[in-house]
């Protein structure tokens, strides 16, 4: 069973890809920007909870988070596998979420990164920007984004990185070339840590 992170910067297409690999294994994309809304749309106790904090404009606490993702991997359709796309964060998260999967006597499999050069990140987004008619997305607050992302994921790839699982994926090109070169990297990964049967990558089961 794949259990999985992906990450990447703004722009890098990751939220597309996300999508894409989890259908293409056959597990479940697990996005916490869709936790949050699904939470506070619902009202549910951790939507409640983590909207008092939205309201009043604070960061919504790492307990808070931590208790929304391990309600939500707890659930039936993440039992064979999941994609995690937007947490963990912070090397707190990580702590966290090994302490999740241990209980049910799992652990992480794979963490992708999605690497795309930050010129073309910018360029990307300024013409996202242009498009969308962001006029607030200037080059100087999309460069302070990434400037804030590349500080953020570096403790989180340094958590991973002494357990072998960490590979990077170049993010350029066609979206189908972009998604054959994660899927071939999420094998890699899995078949040298001993988590993949040595079988046809055709036949493989997430």
């Amino acid at each position: 069973m794949t259990r999985m992170l992906i990450m990447g910067p703004p722009g890098s297409g990751k939220g597309t890809q996300a999508a894409r690999i989890a259908d293409k294994l056959g597990i479940v994309a697990i996005s916490t920007g869709d936790i949050f809304r699904h939470n506070v749309k619902e009202m549910t106790p951790l939507g409640v909870e983590a909207k008092r904090y939205i309201d009043n404009g604070d960061f919504v606490p790492d307990e808070v988070t931590n208790r929304m993702v391990a309600d939500r991997i707890a659930q039936p359709d993440a039992s064979s596998g999941f994609l995690l796309d937007g947490y963990p964060r912070t090397a707190g998260q990580v702590e966290a979420l090994d302490s999740m999967l241990k209980d049910s006597g799992h652990a992480l499999s794979v963490v992708v990164e999605l690497t795309v050069p930050d010129e073309e990140l910018v360029a990307r987004l300024l013409k996202r920007a242009e498009i969308e008619g962001r006029a607030d997305d200037t080059e100087d607050v999309i460069t302070h984004r990434l400037d804030l992302y590349h500080q953020e994921t570096a403790a989180v790839i340094e958590s991973y990185q002494d357990r072998g699982i960490v590979t990077r994926v170049d993010g350029t090109g066609q979206v189908d070339d972009v998604t054959e070169r994660l899927l071939q990297a999420v094998y890699s990964v899995r078949a040298a840590t001993g988590t993949l049967p040595v079988v046809d990558q055709g036949s493989e089961e997430a």
